[in-house]
């Protein structure tokens, strides 16, 4: 299990999105998870800055958002609701 998932309390099916206030992909993905009941937490990286580093550790470097971190530790980038559906499942 990462620290992350740790420091953030995952367990189960959990996951959070790292996002920022302008990105489009991530507006689009929160009200796609919205539209199918699929509850989140969201953590702006641009205001927790220590979350940052671990975008940019998961992404080759890059702050590439939406990131997301599930309990298991394995994070998705940009990834399609039915990407996030299936890997609910899999939990």
């Amino acid at each position: 299990m990462s620290t992350e998932v740790q420091a953030l309390g995952l367990t189960g099916q959990e996951f959070v999105m790292f996002s920022t206030d302008w990105c489009g992909y991530c507006k689009r993905l929160k009200s796609q998870l919205d539209e199918n009941g699929i509850t989140f937490r969201e953590i702006n990286v641009e205001q927790e800055l220590n979350y940052a580093s671990f975008v940019e550790k998961v992404n080759g470097g890059n702050r590439v958002v939406p990131t997301l971190l599930f309990s298991d530790g394995q994070a998705l980038t940009n990834p399609s609701v039915i990407a996030v559906k299936e890997k609910l499942a899999s939990l």
